[in-house]
């Protein structure tokens, strides 16, 4: 049975938080999926109802087994589970396992929204300066007229043109997802204006597996719509309470790891909204080693699996580096402005020593503003290092080659090594014949035997990158949920019960060994690089 809410507490003595009053909403489950109000609070004191405390408690919950995607940025997927019934206190009824929420009907979820041009689920084109843009740009006037047939065509026209574009793919597949009718939505928050390289490989992950889902959905008749949302540079608490204030959408997944990303992920909280976001938390692995989405009230431990995959980063760059050049003699090179790149730098200093090797040097590239690569790197050779090892945060990419260039004029060469941050095609592109031979540890890395690299590449015509796969891995956790039960009072639910999920690689556990890549001459590399990132075996 439905029941309606708009937002103003009916027993006015009961101490709910009123979050103020909304158009009339009609809800199946316990919870208004506008203002988070529970029924009772629709059922006027003496009319029957009963004095109930509200069943609202705000959690916190810690998601293990699914690496970090958005922006570029290092971390461990956290679930943001909002607020939930309390089971000891809900009116018994049981939750419906669909919603009310109806499909698009005259209006698009932007068209309300105050970051309405960083929005869209089809209707606007957000990545632009592509070979198809003439095709996008049609496919979207079709979709702003709810033209679905034409927007379909529009769209997998665009497909053909440039394959390598997920947003296309995604809009292709939500058009046939609001002709079908009543969507399953979520949201997925990228830094297209920042970093459009990233952007794009968390959207191939994303778009991969919206199209595998929506080939076979679990729930029938609903396919999975993915709005695309623009993470600009202070828009972002804009953006989370667009999303909050849009009930169709029934999770988010992405933002990164700075402050404003975590002042949004505290509205998504606020407000009852399942997040997935790119922050550490702690982990349980089952036994047969696949990544477990298991979530945990363990608050204390918010950092605990980031410092675990550091530490073994650590272990591992330690382990190659005593390995190849014995014995290790490591100069890092790391940003004091950057809690990854400062925590990355100190556990390097704890594991390095354990692996029989040395640290030369540490280098803050933020401590002088004149920072010089080649007199740093100088007075590291002659300190004695063998090995320089760059620590460095995804904005740092630029003096990463810098260094790297710098390098090759050092007399013998260091050994160049570094972290994910450098796994993109700008390091590639930009990075000439001075990044050749350099190792980088990530999550994940693609490998011609590898089931999902060979899927991966085929549909989007290249090589992707480990973004690509944990953004598989997110989507495909995010939509379990809210495919289980169409509700954010649901999602939250199942989010915190907790679910197995397959992941994308043959070396998901980073619980034993960190992944190796090595900058090598190539035909499979971006455009305009004869480099090309293969497996360190």
């Amino acid at each position: 049975m439905t029941w309606s809410c708009d937002g103003v507490p009916k027993n006015s003595s009961e101490p709910y938080n009123v979050s103020g009053p909304h158009p009339p909403y009609d809800n199946d489950g316990p919870i208004c999926m506008m203002c988070g109000l529970p029924k009772e609070a629709m059922v006027p004191t003496g009319n029957g109802g009963s004095k109930t405390q509200p069943p609202i408690k705000q959690i916190l919950m810690a998601v293990a087994g699914i690496l970090v995607v958005g922006g570029g940025g290092f971390g461990l997927y956290k679930a943001f589970s909002g607020q939930t019934p309390d089971s000891s206190q809900t009116t018994g009824e049981a939750t419906s396992t669909t919603s009310t929420t109806p499909a698009l009907s005259g209006e698009f979820l932007s068209s309300k929204a105050v970051s309405a041009p960083l929005i869209s689920q089809g209707e606007k084109i957000l990545l632009t300066g592509g070979k198809a843009d003439a095709e996008k740009q049609a496919g979207a006037a079709a979709f702003v007229g709810k033209n679905w047939d034409d927007a379909i065509a529009k769209y997998e026209a665009a497909t053909k043109t440039d394959p390598n574009d997920p947003e296309t793919k995604i809009y292709l597949n939500n058009a046939t997802a609001q002709k079908t009718g009543n969507p399953l939505t979520i949201a997925v928050v990228v830094p297209i204006g920042a970093s459009p390289d990233a952007a794009k490989e968390v959207l191939r992950g994303a778009a991969l597996y919206q199209d595998q889902f929506n080939k076979s959905p679990t729930v029938p008749g609903r396919l999975l719509e993915i709005v695309i949302v623009n993470d600009e540079l202070g828009k972002t608490q804009s953006i989370a309470q667009d999303l909050v204030n849009s009930p169709s959408v029934l999770g988010v997944l992405g933002h990164g790891i700075d402050s404003s990303s975590q002042d949004a992920i505290k509205t998504y909280e606020t407000a009852g909204l399942a997040a997935l976001s790119p922050v550490s938390s702690s982990v349980s692995i089952d036994p047969s080693n696949k990544a477990t989405l298991k979530l945990t009230k363990l608050l204390e431990k918010t950092d605990e699996m980031l410092k675990t995959y550091l530490q073994k980063l650590g272990e591992t760059v330690a382990n190659y580096a005593n390995k190849n050049h014995s014995p290790a003699a490591i100069a890092i090179f790391y940003n004091s402005d950057s809690v990854y790149s400062k925590q990355l730098k100190e556990l390097l200093v704890v594991e390095v020593p354990k692996a029989s090797g040395k640290i030369i040097k540490e280098v803050d590239i933020k401590a002088d503003a004149s920072f010089d690569a080649k007199s740093a790197l100088n007075d590291a050779s002659q300190a004695g290092a063998n090995v320089v090892f760059m620590a460095m945060s995804k904005d740092q990419v630029e003096q990463a080659i810098a260094i790297a260039q710098a390098n090759k004029d050092t007399s013998p060469p260091l050994a160049l090594m570094g972290g994910s941050e450098l796994y993109n095609p700008t390091t590639l592109i930009k990075g000439g014949d001075a990044i050749k031979d350099l190792v980088l540890a990530v999550p994940w890395r693609w490998e011609k035997d590898d089931p999902f690299s060979k899927q991966a590449s085929e549909i989007w015509k290249g090589r992707v990158s480990w973004r690509t796969a944990t953004a598989f891995d997110a989507t495909q956790a995010l939509t379990a949920a809210v495919s289980s039960n169409p509700t954010r009072e649901g999602t939250v639910k199942f989010l915190t019960a907790g679910t197995l999920i397959s992941g994308t690689a043959k070396e998901f556990d980073l619980l034993k060994e960190v992944p190796l890549v090595k900058a090598v001459e190539g035909k499979d590399g971006p455009p305009g690089s004869k480099y090309q990132f293969d497996a360190v075996k």
